[in-house]
């Protein structure tokens, strides 16, 4: 393996391990002694680093300290730091770099390159906003629906000591977040209103008040009634147990949410009405290239990431054009662009049975799909999959589709959720590209086969890193023609449309975050250049507010394993194949770009050395 420079980080390279690196060449027996130790070495490691945290525990579908939720103060963070750099330190001093073979050098790379993140993000700490979109305030109580399972009644006791612990840790978030504005780190207007409606509709009706079940609650009495039912508690039971969750909602939840939302109605005072990128941030230059770099685990500029943009976003117009032309649409770009946001044949009723339809149709292009796999995949997940609607407290209109992982022994399905609040921002055109994407084959084809495999180090099916696992969900969406789909050519435009919102979002995140642009100036070039219905424009222009750099990998990713393939087939010719090459990709877990890079160039060393 040849050496992967990123971020600092010295990857795959024997100069950069630890260990005795003299005694000359190992043996084949010697590699594969100390690989394996390395690998025990690294299970025990990652299994301690799982037992410093409750929910990740809870989500891989363990019991262990399932009463608790984390410490989240500053201080527990520092102390994860220490426990991981003592872990480094640690491998470097047993193992010797040269004695392991390529999988395990991987591992060992993984290990120390996942110091070096925290490490390079310490001082960043602050400037990430806390209680913006998919904060804790949502966040925990869409973790206790959808990931605390209630089989018996000691769950259940579980359930609510954790309802309890709720209020703990808002308030030790809270703690975080007035550190931060100290520092002069606010997040955006926008997301303290956001974040102050979710709240309230989070500690909306029963126990809070007189009105229906809150989604949490509503949540409590499912899981009670359903002890009765499998007949592990009674009627009586249940109803205490009910009772006690109701009580820790109102006495300890409650007021931590009360706190917040004091907090913010006091704070928002100190926003202004324009939001801002990174730019206007203490260091926020320096803070956007951290991101950047972490983010997408190349060394691209700010600069080179806009300008890939605009060039691709170019492209793909041109693919557009042929398409307008194909279905005899009479106008300009931008005209069919308004055509296809508003034309009524492209969207369902916003009533219940819009939205049911609209699951339905997601479940079937999946189900086509799923009957195409074995031709393009040696490796097939054995996960189930499942197409939800967001939950009431967390959807919002224009909301971005997502995927939740299930759990690694299938006892929990993997989900593909949408926001279904506003139909008119759910095309149906672009459904069979969203569906490759946060389902087969993308989404939950990648992180149920890294979670499902076998011989690695067991952190290597849970670690992610953003651009390998978006970048792999993109380009499933351009796979997705190549196996037969997109037959109508609205639907092969929902593709192209996909692809060149990712195209758009290296021009607006870069141009809000580096260059200044304000975000109209986002909503306007996005309008302009893509058919995007304009309330998912703007509630994605605000997703890149608060979370900078993250839209940038999508694209970088997909361009990434698109020009791996490229380089695989020209070299292999003849021996190449989709299996081949799809198995490399995803057989190794999440990875950095670089280390992918290593993966596929040996395996086309592999096959070169097999060819007669």
């Amino acid at each position: 393996m040849r050496a992967v420079l990123f971020g600092g980080v010295c990857l795959a390279l024997a100069a950069c391990g630890g260990g005795d690196q003299g005694g000359g060449a190992p043996d084949a027996d010697q590699i594969a002694a100390e690989s394996a130790a390395l690998t025990g070495y690294l299970d025990g490691e990652f299994e301690e680093e799982l037992l410093r945290s409750p929910e990740w525990l809870t989500r891989l579908g363990r019991d262990d300290r399932q009463d608790e939720l984390s410490d989240v103060t500053e201080a527990a963070l520092d102390a994860d730091l220490a426990w991981r750099r003592e872990s480094v330190e640690a491998m470097k001093a047993q193992f010797d770099y040269d004695k392991l073979n390529d999988v395990a050098k991987t591992s060992y790379d993984i290990w120390e390159l996942e110091l070096e993140r925290e490490q390079a993000a310490r001082p960043w700490r602050r400037h990430q906003y806390i209680f913006a979109r998919g904060g804790p305030h949502t966040g925990l109580p869409n973790f206790m629906i959808n990931f605390h399972e209630v089989d018996d009644v000691a769950d259940m006791d579980a359930y609510v000591a954790r309802i309890s612990e709720i209020g703990r840790v808002i308030d030790e978030y809270l703690v975080r977040a007035k550190a931060a504005t100290d520092d002069g780190v606010r997040m955006p207007r926008f997301a303290y209103e956001q974040t102050l409606s979710e709240a309230q509709r989070v500690t909306s009706g029963a126990p809070f008040d007189g009105g229906a079940p809150s989604p949490l609650y509503e949540n409590v009495l499912d899981n009670t009634q359903a002890l009765v039912e499998a007949g592990a508690a009674d009627e009586t039971e249940a109803a205490a147990l009910a009772e006690r969750a109701a009580r820790a909602m109102t006495d300890d939840m409650y007021p931590a949410y009360e706190r917040l939302i004091a907090w913010l109605e006091a704070d928002i005072v100190n926003t202004t009405e324009d939001a801002r990128g990174a730019w206007h941030l203490p260091d926020g230059e320096a803070y956007y290239n951290w991101r950047l770099e972490n983010q997408t685990t190349t060394d691209m500029t700010a600069d080179e990431i806009h300008e890939l943009g605009l060039a691709e976003v170019a492209r793909i117009q041109a693919e557009m054009e042929q398409i307008k032309q194909t279905v005899g649409f009479d106008g300009t770009l931008q005209e069919f662009f308004e055509f296809m946001r508003t034309d009524d044949q492209f969207f369902l009723p916003s009533t219940d049975e819009g939205r049911e339809e609209y699951l339905r149709l997601a479940r079937e292009h999946l189900s086509v799909v799923e009957e195409r796999l074995p031709e393009y995949f040696g490796m097939l997940p054995r996960a189930a999959l499942q197409v939800r609607r967001v939950e009431a407290f967390r959807e919002e209109p224009g909301g971005a589709a997502h995927y939740m992982t299930g759990s690694p022994d299938g006892s929990r399905p993997g989900i593909f959720y949408a926001h279904l609040i506003d139909m008119r921002a759910a095309s149906v055109f672009r459904l069979e590209n969203l569906a490759y994407h946060e389902g087969l084959p993308g989404h939950h084809m990648q992180r149920s086969i890294a979670q499902e495999m076998e011989g690695l180090p067991n952190f290597r099916g849970q670690y992610s890193y953003t651009a390998y696992t978006e970048g792999w969900a993109l380009y499933a969406e351009y796979l997705g023609k190549e196996m037969g789909g997109y037959g109508d050519p609205y639907s092969d435009f929902g593709r192209l449309s996909g692809e060149i919102w990712r195209a758009v979002r290296l021009v607006v995140d870069t141009g809000l975050h580096a260059k200044g642009w304000s975000e109209q100036q986002g909503v306007e070039y996005a309008l302009e250049n893509s058919p995007r219905p304009e309330p998912s424009v703007r509630s994605e222009m605000r997703r890149y507010l608060v979370n900078p750099a993250q839209a940038t990998t999508y694209k970088i990713g997909m361009n990434h394993i698109l020009d791996l393939r490229a380089q695989a087939q020209a070299e292999l010719g003849d021996d190449f194949t989709y299996a081949g090459f799809h198995d490399v990709v995803l057989g190794g877990g999440a990875v950095p770009l670089p280390i992918l890079t290593e993966r596929v160039e040996g395996w086309i060393a592999e096959v070169k050395a097999a060819q007669p």
